[in-house]
């Protein structure tokens, strides 16, 4: 569950972190959907593209990033329930990814095309966006190298979760649960 939950938590920071950087270069006449939009980024808005690929890189599963963290332990724990079809499928939709996420990349750390200088003027971001984006990169790549705080927040909130389940239950019911653990797993026993 903590492992879920992880992914779960990485995988949105990863979403508003590329989102965001999608909404900044959507105007008001069009959005930014097609990779001519992101062609140059680099090279007009660095931080952007930074943004932009950390979050790709997140979403691939690159080491260093939330993401990757969130597929590994998402992978331990199946690997350890003797769980063979999510690792492969995890494995396999990561790698088709990739393929797409580094195309997007390239586009944007190619040189801009000379009329595209001209004609899109760069979008204004306002301080709040910036230090939302600026979050958001900060926390994908210190989930990436440090995920302990979070994890240990996570474990604490599932554990509180189940407990206040089982007392509500207990209370409920006359029939008797239990919990211990066994090999790092919560077993319940209902009697």
């Amino acid at each position: 569950m903590a492992a879920a939950t992880f992914y779960l938590t990485a995988y949105v920071i990863t979403t508003l972190g590329a989102f965001g950087v999608v909404s900044v270069l959507s105007g008001a006449e069009r959005d930014a959907d097609s990779l001519d939009d992101f062609r140059g980024l680099f090279w007009q808005r660095p931080w952007l593209a930074a943004i932009m690929t950390t979050a790709l890189f997140s979403l691939a599963g690159i080491p260093l990033t939330a993401g990757f963290v969130g597929k590994f332990f998402v992978l331990a724990a199946s690997v350890g329930a003797l769980s063979w079809l999510l690792p492969l499928a995890l494995v396999v939709s990561s790698a088709i990814g990739l393929y797409y996420y580094l195309n997007l990349i390239v586009t944007m750390f190619r040189e801009p095309q000379t009329d595209q200088l001209a004609a899109v003027p760069a979008p204004t971001l306002s301080v709040t966006g910036s230090l939302v984006l600026a979050a958001l990169l900060l926390l994908l790549v210190w989930f990436g190298v440090y995920p302990a705080p979070l994890l240990r927040m996570i474990q604490m909130a599932v554990a509180g979760f189940f407990e206040t389940e089982l007392e509500i239950e207990t209370i409920k019911s006359p029939v008797s649960i239990s919990q211990k653990k066994c090999h790092g797993q919560l077993m319940l026993t209902i009697r």
